[in-house]
């Protein structure tokens, strides 16, 4: 059977929950609650398992904060003997419109805490990654506050629909590849 990390960007704390910053959190919720399994503390990290086709999805959200979520994503890989290529970190992008996400293999930080972490710790960009628009509709200087914001009353209606697609995704992922699921929901 094999093993599959995926692992959902965000940081700790109520007033973080449900903040576009901690999509990552969002989408891992959704996908446990879909699968009836729920979130255990465990070592640097709030830990679900969950099966899928004959695959074991390991589910984490670091309790590192943003800014070290490398060190939770790698005590996991290594615990859990998962091979990077079957890894997939869940991460707001500012880059692109509300919902769109985009799946890659590999890819800079773009100046984003978390996946600069990661790449420290691991010392590559190579690891497969869903990133999901929260759009960059902001004033200048405001970045951080509008990052760190709740979704607004649009955006939270779309929510429901486009976690499912990451949903999708996800389990798309373990089941038919990195480049099938690239093909399948980039388009979406």
């Amino acid at each position: 059977m094999s093993k599959f990390l995926i692992v959902g960007l965000g940081n700790i704390g109520e007033e973080y929950k449900n903040t576009r910053h901690n999509i990552g959190f969002s989408i891992l919720d959704f996908l446990a609650d879909e699968a009836g399994v729920s979130f255990q503390s465990s070592r640097l990290a709030d830990v679900a398992e969950l099966k899928h086709k004959g695959k074991t999805l390991f589910l984490i959200k670091p309790t590192t904060y943003m800014n070290l979520s490398g060190k939770a994503y790698n005590y996991w890989l290594q615990t859990e003997k998962i091979e990077i290529h079957q890894s997939l970190v869940l991460v707001d992008e500012l880059a692109l419109p509300f919902g769109k996400i985009r799946i890659g293999p590999k890819g800079s930080d773009g100046g984003h805490n978390g996946l600069k972490s990661i790449q420290e710790t691991l010392g590559t960009t190579n690891y497969p990654r869903l990133r999901f628009g929260i759009s960059n509709t902001f004033n200048k200087g405001n970045q951080s506050n509008y990052v760190l914001g709740k979704w607004n009353e649009e955006e939270q209606k779309a929510l429901p629909e486009r976690l499912k697609l990451c949903s999708e995704a996800i389990k798309a992922f373990t089941f038919i590849g990195l480049e099938r699921c690239m093909n399948q929901f980039n388009k979406a």
